[in-house]
């Protein structure tokens, strides 16, 4: 574990620092805010337009990749729902925010960074190529559920157009849909452009790390424990494992599979939470499992990186 600490402890204290400035009052919870509003707002879509629109995309979307990490996050999707009904006896809406935590793995704020200093930036086309999908697809999924969760009888002609509307709000699927348009388009953008776009790529990740501090300090792991021990399990443990089972059986190449597993092995990030919140549902599960499962990940990631070639 000792030579795998250097290669994730520095991303960490980056976010014990955004922690520790929230805490000692040197931010507000508006000042967070609004670093993450320009970090996932802004800067992230950037970041994910950026790399989109130069990756090669024949290269990097093969079937084994992508089955390999979404079969992994539809199995825990689906334990997490079946858990949240029948084991821990919450309703149908929480049932579905409890299952999002277990689907929607930190695949920008944790497995960029940590990917990077593993492997190097080379090593980043896989990464790209699961999370040009990772957003649009699962929220897809979770926000299908919980309307079908809600509708309880009522008309269901209405869901695809709240779908589409929920997911064309996103920022972060306007960058990944921007930047594939670009690619398949193969539209040259100026130099000029590319450069200040390039700019703000480099300040993404800095700054939401240290506002994912600013974030995870306003939690408490309060209650619902059995519940959120489960939901880090289930993300840092299982998630990887069926990716890392399916990436060696389907024979990928050393560089997707440590890109796929090391993915799959990321927290929930907080956009478990904000799906949670936006529809008042598990929130305080949420919530603490976004801190404890980050948290916990610093012994879990270092073991995967350890399993890994």
């Amino acid at each position: 574990m000792m030579t795998t600490l250097p290669v994730i402890l520095p991303v960490f204290i980056v976010i014990a620092f955004g922690w520790v400035a929230r805490w000692r009052g040197f931010l507000s919870d508006d000042h967070v805010d609004g670093l993450m509003r320009f970090a996932q707002g802004f800067a992230i879509p950037c970041l994910l337009f950026r790399g989109i629109s130069t990756l090669d995309l024949g290269a990097q979307f093969h079937p084994p990749l992508l089955i390999s990490f979404y079969a992994g996050a539809l199995a825990g999707f689906a334990l997490g729902l079946t858990a949240a009904r029948l084991l821990f006896r919450r309703n149908w809406e929480d049932a579905v925010a409890i299952g999002f935590c277990c689907l929607f793995s930190n695949s920008l704020l944790l497995g960029l960074p940590i990917t990077e200093r593993a492997y190097g930036a080379d090593a980043l086309e896989a990464n790209l190529a699961i999370i040009s999908i990772h957003a649009p697809s699962l929220y897809a999924i979770g926000i299908t559920a919980m309307e079908l969760a809600r509708a309880r009888g009522e008309s269901l002609l209405r869901l695809p157009a709240k779908v589409a509307r929920a997911m064309f709000s996103n920022a972060l699927v306007v960058g990944i849909l921007l930047g594939l348009a670009v690619n398949l388009s193969g539209i040259t953008l100026p130099a000029i452009l590319t450069d200040a776009l390039d700019l703000i790529v480099r300040a993404a990740l800095p700054a939401a790390l240290f506002g994912l501090g600013g974030i995870l300090f306003r939690y408490r792991p309060e209650g619902d424990m059995r519940a959120i021990l489960f939901v880090s399990a289930v993300a840092l443990i299982v998630h990887p494992a069926i990716t890392y089972a399916l990436g060696r059986g389907f024979g990928l190449e050393p560089t997707p599979l440590r890109s796929a597993v090391v993915t799959a092995a990321m927290a929930p990030g907080v956009n478990a939470y904000l799906f949670a919140n936006m529809y008042g549902a598990a929130r305080r599960v949420a919530a603490s499992s976004v801190l404890v499962a980050t948290g916990l990940s610093v012994i879990t990631i270092s073991g995967w990186l350890l399993l890994l070639p």
